[in-house]
């Protein structure tokens, strides 16, 4: 049996370079996780895991470590193009469940936009599995009632980095929810 992650911290980073592959490395860079070896999960917040810091997290990360994590990255050369990377976070009011993670990447979305709709994507998740109607077309005030009255949704997030691609190289934004065990 796997164990499950005690930890979660959010990152973010963007990076410029001719190369694409090394504007990925600069992005990763700039999120300080690197030096791991990623493996990408899907969207699950494991029941009663603690979200410490970024700079907490790195600090638990050693070089090399397979590092487990729930990302989004999205890449451009077309220049002046907007691109975003979002991963959001709804967590449930009983610490014994589940929440939800979800990854968005896009083009032509503002920081704030593409949080939102990461946001708005998890919250949807989790709403379907707590038996909570919910509608992606509310307005947030709106859907910000429903967690309300529902009392079963107790927070929601979002980490998200976009960029406008200024060169003729390539751009590359990544966020990512980094598990971790120890």
């Amino acid at each position: 049996m796997f164990p499950v992650p005690k930890y979660m911290f959010f990152t973010n980073g963007v990076g410029f370079h001719r190369e694409e592959l090394r504007s990925f490395e600069l992005a990763l860079r700039d999120a300080g996780i690197e030096k791991c070896n990623l493996v990408t999960v899907s969207s699950i917040y494991p029941p009663g895991c603690k979200i410490i810091s970024r700079a907490k997290g790195i600090e638990k990360i050693k070089p090399g470590q397979i590092t487990f994590a729930v990302m989004a990255r999205c890449c451009t050369n077309e220049p002046r193009r907007q691109l975003a990377a979002s991963i959001g976070l709804a967590v449930p009011k009983d610490k014994n469940l589940y929440g939800y993670l979800s990854e968005h990447h896009g083009f032509g979305q503002t920081a704030k936009e593409a949080g939102d709709y990461a946001e708005d994507l998890a919250a949807a998740m989790l709403a379907t599995t707590l038996g909570i109607e919910f509608d992606e077309d509310k307005s947030w005030d709106e859907k910000e009632e429903v967690y309300r009255l529902s009392g079963k949704i107790v927070t929601s997030r979002n980490v998200t980095q976009s960029a406008v691609n200024k060169s003729g190289g390539y751009t590359t934004v990544v966020a990512a929810a980094v598990l971790l065990f120890s």
